[in-house]
């Protein structure tokens, strides 16, 4: 199989790897954090710019039409980076649902609105008590003559404090756990009826909590009762970019790591030249590896449309949230004290690391799931 990049997504790649060196050094990377939002809106608008925001969109729209191996080269130099701006959240996750279920009046409207860096969104499915089920849903949308009325609550919504626009998952019939049933619509975040709680996460990405009560629809996203079945693989694409951008930031702390065991001295010479942490070097480039290896498969798998796309997807989370640990965990050991405090950049890769393997489920969830598919037999529903 060949793992070779194309010309653009080379150039695509480099020209990421240029302005993560021209602008998020570990201080200026601070500073943007530091922001309203947690991130830039002079590089967000760069981003649009350089065109990475037109990337996965269609072209009529004004996009690349880019796939899976496009997302995967973004993303992965974005976690080498630490990039803060919120492309999950928006064009991954908001963008692509609008995509795939918005009206063509409403994909007209805001698809390249979301390409020209001039509009935010989120996408709320989350609850208190969901977990990681997704279809644990009690937020519900009821008919008022003609139009949609949400009320319920929606937390850990990513980009939350920044967006203009929201996708709320909603339940619209069945039981609170039922994948059908759940439905998609598109509000605006400065509705009547609409209370936002913002706050930082533990990598200092921002993320609120939405109360809706009594609030009017602008458009229904999808099929009412089928809107798992849209968002569904949208989500499985938003675990392909985030593994991605969890092999970047191990790619990173493996790099500064074996620098700075070259150049931390005990004893007279560099730790590097011990036998037992040369051992653990190889330990954690070895995790990366792997994960990388299984990343080329899924992402292969993805866009191919392979039968195995969903197993290797579901390993690939398992061997990203465990090598994650894994990895971060040595970077801060192998720098001693002060791989723990801010005056590093290793913690806060950890952090990202911690953040990612959480996302849509952990690696303990994945196991579960990626066990449940395997055991079960051919034609037959997985549990």
């Amino acid at each position: 199989m060949n793992f070779n990049l194309s010309e653009e997504q080379i150039l695509i790649r480099d020209s990421i790897a240029r302005f993560v060196a021209e602008n998020y050094m570990f201080d200026q990377r601070n500073d943007v954090v530091g922001m309203e939002h947690g991130f830039s809106a002079e590089h967000w608008h760069q981003f649009a710019e350089l065109g990475w925001l037109s990337i996965p969109f269609a072209e009529k729209y004004g996009g690349f039409g880019g796939g899976p191996v496009d997302i995967m080269v973004i993303m992965q130099e974005f976690g080498r980076g630490l990039v803060a701006e919120p492309y999950l959240a928006t064009v991954i996750l908001f963008g692509a649902l609008l995509q795939a279920g918005g009206g063509e009046q409403v994909k007209s409207d805001y698809i390249p609105q979301i390409i020209g860096g001039e509009l935010q969104g989120a996408f709320a499915y989350l609850e208190r008590q969901s977990r990681y089920q997704m279809t644990d849903v009690v937020t519900r949308a009821d008919k008022d003559g003609e139009q949609w009325i949400l009320n319920g609550e929606k937390t850990v919504v990513l980009n939350g404090g920044a967006a203009e626009k929201l996708i709320v998952l909603a339940r619209t019939a069945g039981q609170q756990s039922d994948e059908h049933g759940l439905s998609l619509f598109l509000i605006d975040a400065s509705s009547s009826g609409v209370q936002r709680t913002v706050y930082r996460m533990t990598d200092g990405q921002e993320a609120a909590t939405f109360s809706l009560k009594n609030v009017q629809v602008e458009a229904v996203i999808g099929t009412l009762g089928d809107g798992y079945a849209l968002m569904a693989p949208v989500i499985d694409d938003a675990r392909l970019a985030i593994c991605a951008n969890a092999l970047g930031a191990m790619e990173a702390l493996n790099e500064k790591t074996l620098e700075y065991c070259k150049t931390r001295e005990q004893f007279g010479v560099a730790i590097g030249s011990f036998q037992a942490l040369q051992h653990r070097l190889v330990d954690m480039f070895g995790a990366c590896e792997n994960v990388k290896s299984l990343m080329l498969r899924a992402v292969c798998a993805a866009q191919d449309g392979d039968a195995d796309a969903q197993r290797s997807l579901l390993a690939l989370k398992v061997m990203a949230g465990r090598a994650g640990r894994m990895i971060g965990g040595e970077a801060i050991q192998l720098h001693g004290g002060m791989g723990m405090t801010d005056e590093l950049s290793i913690g806060f890769f950890v952090k990202r690391l911690m953040i990612i393997n959480n996302l849509f489920g952990d690696a303990d969830y994945h196991q579960q799931l990626f066990s449940a598919l395997v055991n079960t037999p051919a034609g037959s529903a997985a549990a």
